[in-house]
C-alpha cells in the first residue's frame, strides 16, 4: 500500500492539496483493509473507510469504490462529478478529467467498462456498458461511448464515432505541444 501511495504522490506533482490523491489515499486504504485476514480486525478499519469515502465524496464529489480495479498512476486532473462503477476495470496512466462517469449502460444489465492503459478521458464523458476501450484511446470531451473503442483510436461524439487518430495527433497528445 504505501509504495502505491509513494506512487501516487509523485503522480500528483507532491501537492497535497489536490483533491484526486485525497480520493487515490482513501481507495489504496480501501484496498489495504482487505488484506487484513481476520474479520473482527477488519471491521473497525471498515468502518474508517466508509467514514473517509463519504467525507472524500462530499469535499470532492469523486465516487471510486475500493472494488474497482484501478492500476497504477490513475490521475484525476479536476474534481467533481466523477463516478466510477465499483465493477470497473481501470489500466495504468489513465487520466480522467470533471464530469467523467464509468458504469453501467442499464440497471437491468450487468458489466461495466474495462479501460486500457495510457487512456486519456476528456471533461463531460460517459463511458457505459460492458465495453473495453484500447490503449492509448483518447476519448473526448462529453463523448457518450456505448461500443468498444481499439487501441489508439479517438473517440468523439453522441454517441461516439470512432475515429482514427492521425501521426501529428498522436504526437500533439503526448507531448502537449505541435
Amino acid at each position: 500500500m504505501f509504495d502505491l501511495l509513494r506512487e501516487d504522490w509523485v503522480t500528483y506533482d507532491r501537492d497535497i492539496s489536490r483533491q484526486g490523491l485525497w480520493v487515490m489515499a482513501v481507495y489504496r486504504f480501501g484496498q489495504w483493509r482487505y488484506r487484513i485476514p481476520y474479520p473482527w480486525l477488519r471491521k473497525p478499519f471498515s468502518l474508517i473507510y466508509r467514514v473517509l469515502r463519504t467525507f472524500c465524496q462530499i469535499l470532492t464529489g469523486i465516487e471510486l469504490h475500493c472494488e474497482t480495479k484501478v492500476g497504477r498512476r490513475l490521475r484525476i486532473e479536476h474534481f467533481g462529478g466523477i463516478i466510477i462503477s465499483g465493477d470497473a476495470v481501470i489500466g495504468d496512466d489513465v487520466i480522467l478529467r470533471h464530469g467523467v462517469t464509468i458504469g453501467l449502460g442499464h440497471t437491468s444489465q450487468r458489466g461495466s467498462p474495462v479501460i486500457g492503459n495510457r487512456v486519456d478521458i476528456g471533461a463531460g464523458a460517459k463511458i457505459l456498458g460492458p465495453i473495453h476501450i484500447g490503449d492509448d484511446a483518447v476519448i473526448g470531451a462529453n463523448a457518450v461511448v456505448i461500443r468498444d473503442v481499439p487501441a489508439g483510436a479517438l473517440a468523439v461524439g453522441i454517441p461516439a464515432q470512432i475515429k482514427r487518430r492521425t501521426s501529428a495527433a498522436r504526437e500533439f497528445s503526448e507531448t502537449g505541444s505541435c
